[in-house]
């Protein structure tokens, strides 16, 4: 059911339409959006980076949803559970610039008030963030290099959506972080030891009413092995592919279909995600609520975003068990219209 792709070529043919489906463990197709046959409202975009370090999660997003863009920074201090996040809505997201492929390339946007600025070369990853009035003033200013272990290896899917709509994703987890994050008087210097980042990166047509779940993890494993989580499910057809894997030292586990067991509206009731193939049993147990609304009348989102602890296990490739104890991670419910 899982269909494994390993022949680059592009992402849609001259009648743009997708010209393979299914899944791989580094991005191969050129994603060509110039060949959509879809109004330009249709298309979206977006550059996710999150960063895991003892104390805290960072993440910093540009993205361009047609309409209009979305940039947003947010910060969570795991000791005092103080959440901060703000946001910008860019009016059919003039100024920002997206790569065209996730491995090389810049992604920027800059105004008065923030500037991002997110650039890949194939070995690095660079994320720059000044935004001088983010929480009341206080300021966030964040440079951090993401190096991906050798033979690194990310979670890619391309499937379709509907009748002729269509997702190309890529998520690299467990990238070690360097650099820092300055919040307000606050710097934590980070540390490839026990810092350590991911990347979801999106294009595609999708549908004006979206849903979709996605639960993700990068940490570290008490021997410094990397271990990371990414599952998801409600999005376009996964009968080809779904983003499904554990990722162990930069190397994809792939799973199959996974049950994402959860209270809709009691989102800080534990979670359970089990697989169709035995191999993954995990409860995970929130302990912060991150709820974000967007409603510009014709664009609205909503997502229910839980950060918590993975407990469980999950079998590899090689069928040994890994036993998984307080991994931090989130899970997510959302909902768009866009």
């Amino acid at each position: 059911m899982q269909n494994e792709l390993t022949k680059p070529g592009p992402l849609l043919d001259e009648q743009g339409r997708l010209a393979q489906v299914g899944w791989s463990r580094k991005p191969i197709l050129d994603c060509n959006l110039e060949n959509a046959r879809h109004h330009r409202f249709r298309v979206k975009r977006w550059d996710y980076y999150a960063i895991f370090t003892p104390n805290q999660f960072f993440s910093a997003t540009v993205a361009d949803l047609g309409y209009a863009g979305n940039i947003f920074v947010y910060t969570l201090d795991f000791k005092t559970g103080e959440l901060h996040e703000e946001g910008l809505v860019i009016p059919l997201g003039k100024g920002i610039k997206l790569e065209r492929n996730p491995e090389v390339g810049e992604t920027s946007f800059m105004n008065d008030k923030a500037s991002l600025h997110f650039k890949a070369d194939g070995e690095q990853r660079r994320v720059e963030v000044q935004w001088a009035g983010f929480h009341h003033g206080r300021g966030i200013h964040a440079e951090i290099v993401l190096r991906p272990l050798p033979a690194h290896e990310s979670m890619n899917i391309i499937i379709p959506i509907g009748a002729n709509k269509f997702y190309d994703n890529t998520k690299i987890n467990c990238m070690p972080a360097q650099g820092f994050i300055q919040h307000g008087h606050h710097r934590e210097t980070l540390q490839p030891e026990n810092c350590i980042g991911s990347l979801d990166w999106g294009r595609g047509v999708w549908e004006y009413q979206s849903y979709w779940n996605w639960a993700s993890s990068s940490g570290f494993l008490p021997n410094g092995q990397t271990i990371g989580l990414n599952l998801g499910q409600g999005f376009g057809d996964l009968s080809k592919a779904t983003e499904n894997a554990v990722i162990l030292n930069g190397k994809v586990h792939k799973l199959g279909a996974v049950k994402f067991d959860y209270k809709s509206g009691d989102y800080l009731h534990p979670w359970h995600f089990t697989d169709d193939e035995k191999r993954l049993d995990l409860t995970f147990t929130p302990f912060k609520d991150r709820t974000a609304r967007t409603n510009l009348g014709i664009i609205f989102s909503e997502v229910h975003q839980m950060f918590g602890r993975y407990n469980g296990y999950v079998i590899l490739d090689d069928g040994s068990k890994l036993d998984i104890h307080d991994l931090i991670g989130f899970a997510e419910e959302h909902h768009a219209r866009w």
